[in-house]
């Protein structure tokens, strides 16, 4: 089920808080999660290869055990391309987070967001690390200090009852512009109670991103800094998960639901955007080529601009699917908007516009497209493309 008012904090054993440093004029700009025991951890990065400094950082804290205990983030300044002083302040954030807590320094993983090539004002960081309080302090303040562009949170909490013992999930996530995930500045956090090892939960990360964060786009764009880190403290009290038990089962249905909302959460909040896209691909070949075709939809400019401008312009869509690089026969191509079909086995079919141009006015919209090549799905999601879009990167470090 869902917990309504549930924060990153709400598993057994979690503790969380955010508050304002300077980063940011009179926003919060630095959070913190810390689990009272070490906790297995995994994590995503991104495939850019200018990769910001937080991630050298995190990947060295993550390096030999496995495990964390706490995740310190500011907003603001990325942090990334920054050389050499850029990797001493990753680290000496870090250094000063353990201290703060008393834990070990490769116990603290580290992300940033916010404007490339500008260095961490150091005092106000420092300062900031100080300030965080997890004892007084308010766990949903980390969901507000890690926003940049972003105009709501995105969160999500669920628990179930997993072998006798209750079990709960939550995540959290920023991302709002430069979204185009290849593991927007993307960053997700994920916590849990439950008892899974560092190796299953490192492969479960894996394979949920690839079917979640990495099929979402915004405007192309991938990050220097995005990163999805999650970790599983076993305060739930459970029996270990195994691979392939209904109890690790149950519990991988709810990683992914976590995901998956908080993945379409930052591509309907995609800068100036006003409808969320979802495009459905079935009859692939092969599900590589199912996820290629759909993200490729949902990322054409062009179909972007049409669904902001709610046209049916079917051929965008069917040129996106073109140039996709997956397989498929040009000869058996049907594509739908929500229930209208617009086109019949690569045939023009007749549709009621009236429909469709209602249909178009609604803030989610489904494109699905059935290859008649094989029997794989994928799905994926982005935004529209607005005038909003522009005036916001134009002017995103005035």
């Amino acid at each position: 089920m869902t917990i309504p008012d549930g924060t990153i904090a709400t598993p057994l054993g979690f503790s969380a808080d955010g508050t304002h440093c300077g980063l940011k004029y009179k926003k919060k700009d630095i959070g913190i999660i810390f689990s009272e025991v070490p906790a297995q951890a995994a994590a995503v990065y991104t495939m850019n290869q200018m990769q910001a400094a937080p991630i050298f950082v995190t990947k060295d804290s993550l390096a030999n055990e496995q495990t964390l205990q706490a995740i310190v983030v500011n907003s603001g300044v990325a942090n990334a391309c920054t050389g050499k002083q850029g990797l001493e302040d990753g680290f000496a954030m870090r250094t000063l987070t353990a201290q703060h807590l008393g834990v070990a320094e490769q116990s603290v993983a580290i992300a940033s967001t916010g404007v490339i090539g500008e260095y961490l004002p150091m005092d106000k960081v420092t300062a900031g690390i100080a300030e965080l309080d997890l004892q007084s302090g308010m766990s949903s303040y980390f969901h507000e200090a890690i926003l940049t562009t972003d105009t709501v949170q995105k969160e999500l909490t669920l628990q179930a009852e997993i072998g006798g013992k209750t079990v709960t999930i939550s995540g959290v996530a920023k991302g709002s512009g430069m979204i185009h995930p290849n593991m927007a500045t993307m960053l997700s956090f994920i916590t849990t109670d439950a008892d899974v090892s560092a190796t299953l939960l490192q492969k479960l990360l894996k394979q949920k991103v690839d079917q979640t964060f990495n099929q979402i786009t915004v405007d192309g764009d991938t990050s220097t800094n995005d990163m999805v880190v999650v970790m599983a403290n076993g305060c739930a009290g459970n029996n270990t998960f195994l691979e392939g038990t209904p109890e690790f089962g149950q519990f991988a249905k709810m990683f992914y639901a976590v995901c998956q909302h908080l993945a379409k959460s930052i591509a309907r909040d995609g800068e100036g955007a006003t409808k969320l896209i979802e495009a459905q691909v079935n009859g692939a070949t092969s599900r590589e080529d199912a996820r290629m075709i759909a993200k490729q939809i949902v990322s054409s400019s062009l179909v972007k601009t049409a669904m902001f401008g709610e046209d049916a312009n079917w051929g965008r869509i069917i040129c996106a699917i073109g140039y996709s690089g997956g397989r498929f026969s040009p000869d058996h191509i049907t594509i739908k908007i929500g229930d209208t079909t617009i086109l019949e086995k690569s045939e023009t079919v007749a549709y009621d516009a009236v429909v469709l141009a209602d249909y178009l006015q609604q803030e989610k919209i489904v494109i699905a497209v059935n290859l008649h090549s094989g029997l794989e799905t994928g799905t994926a999601w982005g935004c529209d493309l607005s005038y909003d879009y522009v005036k916001i990167n134009a002017c995103y470090r005035t």
